[in-house]
Formats: structure tokens, sequence, C-alpha cells
């Protein structure tokens, strides 16, 4: 299935290994997981920034997220495990004893998870080169005016697209709009406040533009998330 120019897939648990220099183009999960590194290491890039990882870091995604992965020389070595619903922990930090949640994840991937969720410790590494200033001020303001961002910072705009599809495999807009989808799926999920009022925060033109988005996103129209 594809929505947003991403491919949706549902994360496969489990040990995984990725070969050397290997690069993941940029995809959407439908599911929330967290990923463990075991060996080796690997650049990802998603809607919540960039960040170079090695053994002992973890990168928690939720459902909807989109990223790219750029692996090392060495290729890499991760695990995947599911996330329970209704359990908040950071987007990034570190965890002691790597090889004993691979131990439980043989018997109980749950059980990892909760091990997990117990001993990260949570980090606020990342890259803050410009393109990721600007990923996070497209996070902030829907209304973003491109144009006079790249004035602001003394850049043409067509070296502030390609440098930005270059680091995250995705245009400023398709980021955008990605993340701004996302964004209006968690705020349906998670509150009761009227669809137009959640358009009308977001920068949406009105609730029909917000649901087209919506739908793109998931494959599911808003009325349909709202959990009862």
């Amino acid at each position: 299935m594809l929505a947003c120019c991403n491919t949706f897939a549902q994360a496969p648990l489990g040990r995984q290994q990725h070969g050397a220099n290997q690069r993941l183009a940029r995809h959407c999960h439908d599911s929330a997981f967290a990923t463990v590194v075991l060996e080796g290491g690997y650049l990802e890039a998603g809607d919540e920034g960039r960040r170079t990882v090695g053994p002992g870091d973890v990168l928690v995604h939720h459902a909807y997220e989109s990223h790219l992965d750029c692996f090392c020389s060495r290729g890499a070595q991760v695990l995947i495990l599911p996330i329970a619903s209704d359990f908040a922990v950071p987007l990034f930090g570190r965890v002691t004893d790597p090889d004993a949640l691979v131990r439980m994840a043989r018997h109980s991937p749950r059980d990892a998870w909760f091990a997990l969720a117990g001993d990260m410790q949570a980090c606020e590494q990342r890259h803050l080169d410009w393109p990721d200033l600007l990923a996070e001020d497209l996070r902030n303001d829907p209304g973003l005016s491109l144009q006079h961002w790249a004035d602001v910072h003394g850049l043409r705009p067509e070296t502030v697209s390609r440098g930005f599809q270059l680091a995250y495999g995705s245009s400023p807009k398709a980021f955008r709009a990605a993340v701004r989808a996302r964004a209006a799926f968690t705020r349906i999920r998670e509150s009761r406040q009227p669809l137009a009022d959640i358009a009308a925060t977001l920068g949406y033109a009105d609730q029909a533009h917000m649901s087209r988005a919506v739908k793109a996103l998931t494959g599911h129209m808003p009325r349909t998330l709202r959990v009862s």
C-alpha cells in the first residue's frame, strides 16, 4: 500500500541483519515499534530528525512515522520489538544490556519491550545541520514559507530543496505534509477535540482537506480512527 510516496508495511519483529552500505529509501510502518541496535550502526533520518546510532542505542517509532536508513560499512544487526499501547517512552535512548533483550524476546517480545522501557535512558543526541533545523521548523510551523526560510538562512531555494531531499529522502513540502498528517492522526486518536478544530489548529484549509491527508497516510477516514 502506498501513501504520501512512502511504502507501508507492518514492522517485522525479531532480530534482523542489514548489509554493508545498505540504504533503505524513506518508508513508513503502520504500527509502532522499537529498534535496538545490537551490532554495527547506521544513520536514520525520520520525522523526528536525524540520528547516527550504534550498539546499545534505541530508536522508538510511532505508527505512520516515516524514515530512511543508511547503514555503515559494517552493516548492522538490530532487534525489533512491538510497543505496548499507552506506554510513553523517549524517542531515542540507550540500554545497558541489549543481549539480555534478545534472549528475552525469543520467549516473549512483549516482556522484552517492558524490560527495554524500564531500562532505557533518554538521550537527546541528534544531527543539527541546516536540513535538521528546517525539519524542526516544518514540524512546528505548518504555514512556514520555504522561500522566507531560505532567505533568512542565506541559502538559495533550490539548494534547500536539493539538500533536504538528499538528507531526508523527501522534498520539504512532502515532509511537511506527512508530518502534519501524522500530527492530525495522533490528535484524532488521543483527544475528543472536534475534527474541524484539529484541522484549523494544524493549518489545514478545512476539515475535508485534513480528512484527505489522514486517509492518504493511514488508509482510514478520521471518524473511523476515534477510539471509543
